[in-house]
Parts: structure tokens; C-alpha cells; sequence
């Protein structure tokens, strides 16, 4: 009788295929692989933390939050609706059915990395051995089913399992920050968990909800955004209130990087309140605020990280459908140097100010920001995310970057997820890349291995920490 195909990752894989390189990689990746893990940007919903109750399936915990995973099955052909997207908790017939789907199309992902981060998160976190097939569907589905149920795969118990020393979350300045509240209150809790400030559609009065949006912020803030004053004010009120709460960092997504002061930015507010504002008049408010986004973090000290230039929600009907962060956020074409210089001439070498950069354009990377961050002190190139974090985009960005601005400029890796489970993976990825990229630089004779060691480490821990302000 035949036997199912195994699951079973090798040891080496992603490192260099060639000795020496392939050895010296594997003693550096030796040195870091179990360290902790600081992951200062991504998506997890603190709340699944805070309440800690046990993950219901394995589709709710794989599938229906991971749109990596979701998008490419809906491309082979999958519906949407069919995996759960957007429905919340599914019934258990309707989960197992959406977890068939995944292991029948498990062809679709070969080659990419969300099949590597399932395939670490399947044989690592939860002992699988047996390939996702039509056949092993049921059974990895239940084995899957029962490991959930165990207290050793709580929540905050694989917190301690990763060894996430700290996590970042992405938050609504508007939002009450209670879960945060109950995270620093668990005595239990090790891992050191804060909010990002994430002021996106506060700052884009294009939007129809935009108005909306400015009254909940005075709300929150207790304070009136009826004037351009009371807006700024009201955004410093509630950045004080995520530093109290451990934040380190603001988050900004906008369709260009372009941040530029403005003449009349209180007309342009007033304008926006009576919704007589143009689009452009909205795209140049826009632009101001990033300004005054930098400004208050050389006030406040939250690190800015950029990441602009995503078409959102780039298929309507699915939006409608399913709502947002629902796969179809397509990547455009975006440009730094010009944009940044009236930002970077006023506050590029101001005393503390941190800017993050991120693209997901692989040629921006060493055509605009490795140069950036090889002059500005307050620049630093944000790690591959997104479309980019995967193997060869790693590989072209290690040897673009770090040979103009030199690893010293890097942010440390950045896992920008949303799946929990795939948190660890993310960051085994890439310990394993970087320890072949120094791997092949010792190979080369270009550095001693003790000094690969060293700038690897740094990149696991001292890098992060210091790029964060940790």
C-alpha cells in the first residue's frame, strides 16, 4: 500500500546549496536560531491575546485571517467565500470543508513562501508529518483540532513557545486600547506587547468617512476637532496616550511617500469639514500631515515608519463582499528621493528621529532608500515586506542595500502578519537568509566568520532595538 507523501522540512533548507558555503551558513544559523524574537511591526489582533481563549480550528486559525494564503487559492479558482474570509467562526462542517480546500489546492503554493511559513508552522507548532493532500485532509484537520484544545497552545502559551519577547500590534488612534490594558496587566504574560499608532484615515479627507472619523477622534481625544488646531491637537493627545501605553512607533500607508507643508493647511481643514475640498486640496492635506507626522515624532519620540504606495482594495466587488485586508491590495510604483527631501531637509538630522522605509518596488530599495539611508542618521531600510518577503527578493536586498548603506542601516526583520502561528516561521526565514548571505561574504573572503557571526546576531536583536527605540 502506498504511503502518504511526508512533511518533513529539511534542516538546510534556504541555505546556500554550495560548501563552503552551505557550512558556514549553518554553523551562523546555529548561533541565532533560537533566539528570541522581536517583532516590531505586524498585525495580530491584541485581543486574541488578552482574552487568550483557545483558537477554535485550524481553518480560523490558518486560513480565514492569512490573506497570503487566501489570495493565491482564490486565484486557482477558490472562492473567497468558500475559505470564510470576512464570516468570522464557522461552523465545523464549513471549517473542515474550508480546510479541504487548502490541502486539495496545496499545489498552488509550492515555490512560494507562504508554503514554506505553512509548512514550518504545520511541522513545527503542531507535529505534522504527513503532507496537506485531498486524502490527509481530514486527519491533519484533526490532529490539528486536538493539539488546540491543549493549554500548551493557548494563545499566550505559544507567546512563550515562539519566544516573543516583544510584539507590536497595528492600532486605530480612535481605539480604547483595552486589550492592550489587559495584556499589561497579566501577570502571567512575559512577552512585552504594545500598540502602533496607525493614523491613516484621520489624515485622508478624500474619504467618504472622513468626517466621521475626525468627530471619533475628538471623542477619543475628549477634545474639539471643529479647527485645525484641535485636530493637531486631538492626534498628539492620543499619541500620548499609545506612548503610555508602550507604544513605540506610528504606521503610515499612503498612496505616495510625498510629505510636504502646506500654505493654508488650516483652509484646506475647514474646506474638508464642509466637504468642499478638492482632491487635490485633499492629496496636498494629506501630504502636510506626513510633515506634522514627523514633526510630532521629533517631538514625541515614536519611530515613523513609511510603507506607501498599495492600490487598496483594488477589486470592488470583493471589497463589498468581504471588506478590507482581503488579499487584493496591489502594489504601484513609488518614488522617495524627491518626495522625502523637504521632510528630511528640516528634520533628517534631528537628534532622535527614526523613519523607516519600506516599498514594495525590489529596485527602490537600492535605487532611492539605500542611498537615503546611507546619508540620513534618521534613515533606515525597512526589511522586504509583503510581495518582497520572499527568498530571492531577500537575497537581492541584503546585497543591494547592505553594500551602499552597510547592515548598520537595516531595521532588523519586520514579519508584518496578521497570522499568529506564522509569526516564528517569518523570522526563521529570515535568520536563515541572512546566515547564507554572510555565509557567502566569508566564502568570499570578503568577511571573517566571527565578524558574520556578530553582524547576525545584531541583526536578531541589537538592530531592532535600537532601529525601535526598545
Amino acid at each position: 500500500m502506498a504511503t502518504d507523501p511526508t512533511l518533513n522540512p529539511h534542516p538546510d533548507r534556504l541555505l546556500p546549496a554550495a560548501e563552503p558555503a552551505r557550512s558556514i551558513a549553518r554553523r551562523l544559523y546555529q548561533t541565532v536560531r533560537d533566539l528570541p524574537i522581536i517583532s516590531p511591526h505586524g498585525h495580530v489582533d491584541p485581543r486574541i491575546l488578552a482574552e487568550n481563549t483557545p483558537f477554535t480550528d485550524p481553518t480560523a486559525l490558518f486560513l480565514q485571517p492569512d490573506h497570503y494564503v487566501t489570495r493565491l487559492l482564490h486565484a486557482g479558482g477558490v472562492p473567497l467565500s468558500d475559505l470564510g474570509v470576512g464570516q468570522g467562526p464557522l461552523p465545523e462542517p464549513q471549517a473542515r470543508a474550508a480546510w479541504r480546500l487548502l490541502c486539495a489546492n496545496w499545489r498552488l503554493l509550492a515555490g512560494t513562501p507562504v508554503r514554506y511559513w505553512l509548512e514550518t508552522e504545520l511541522s513545527e507548532v503542531f507535529g505534522i508529518t504527513r503532507r496537506p493532500s485531498v486524502a490527509t485532509a481530514d486527519a491533519i484537520y484533526d490532529q490539528i483540532a486536538t493539539v488546540l484544545t491543549r493549554d500548551s497552545h493557548r494563545p499566550r502559551a505559544l507567546l512563550d513557545h515562539f519566544k516573543i519577547d516583544f510584539l507590536a500590534t497595528t492600532d486605530d488612534p480612535a481605539d480604547s486600547l483595552d486589550a492592550h490594558a489587559t495584556l499589561a496587566a497579566a501577570p502571567d504574560l512575559t512577552t512585552r506587547i504594545v500598540p502602533t499608532f496607525r493614523p491613516d484615515r484621520f489624515l485622508e479627507p478624500a474619504r467618504p468617512d472622513w468626517i466621521a472619523a475626525v468627530k471619533e477622534l475628538g471623542e477619543a481625544a475628549d477634545l474639539d476637532t471643529g479647527s485645525y488646531p484641535g485636530f493637531l491637537a486631538a492626534l498628539e493627545h492620543r499619541r500620548r496616550v499609545f506612548r503610555a501605553h508602550g507604544a513605540v512607533s506610528t504606521d503610515h500607508s499612503h498612496a505616495d511617500a510625498v510629505a510636504e507643508p502646506a500654505d493654508d493647511a488650516a483652509g484646506l481643514y475647514r474646506r474638508a469639514l464642509t466637504g468642499e475640498i478638492t482632491a487635490a486640496e485633499a492629496t496636498a492635506f494629506r501630504r502636510h500631515m506626513i510633515f506634522e507626522m514627523a514633526r510630532m515624532s521629533c517631538d514625541d519620540g515614536l519611530v515613523m515608519t513609511l510603507h506607501p504606495a498599495i492600490r487598496r482594495n483594488h477589486h470592488p466587488p470583493t471589497l463589498a463582499a468581504f471588506g478590507a485586508d482581503t488579499g487584493h491590495d496591489i502594489p504601484t510604483t513609488v518614488e522617495f528621493t524627491r518626495a522625502l527631501q523637504p521632510l528630511l531637509a528640516r528634520y533628517g538630522t534631528h537628534p532622535g528621529f527614526h523613519l523607516v522605509l519600506f516599498t514594495t518596488d525590489a529596485s527602490v530599495y537600492s535605487r532611492e532608500i539605500a542611498p537615503l539611508a546611507g546619508f540620513y542618521p534618521s534613515v533606515y531600510a525597512g526589511a522586504p515586506w509583503w510581495f518582497l518577503d520572499n527568498p530571492s527578493a531577500i537575497r537581492g536586498f541584503q546585497q543591494a542595500v547592505t553594500e551602499i548603506a552597510g547592515f548598520s542601516r537595516l531595521s532588523g526583520f519586520i514579519d508584518d502578519t496578521r497570522a499568529f502561528c506564522s509569526v516564528p516561521a517569518r523570522h526563521d526565514m529570515a535568520r536563515r537568509l541572512d546566515a547564507g548571505h554572510l555565509a557567502e561574504l566569508v566564502a568570499a573572503h570578503r568577511l571573517d566568520e566571527d565578524e558574520a557571526h556578530d553582524i547576525l546576531t545584531s541583526l536578531v536583536t541589537k538592530q531592532p532595538t535600537h532601529v525601535f527605540k526598545l
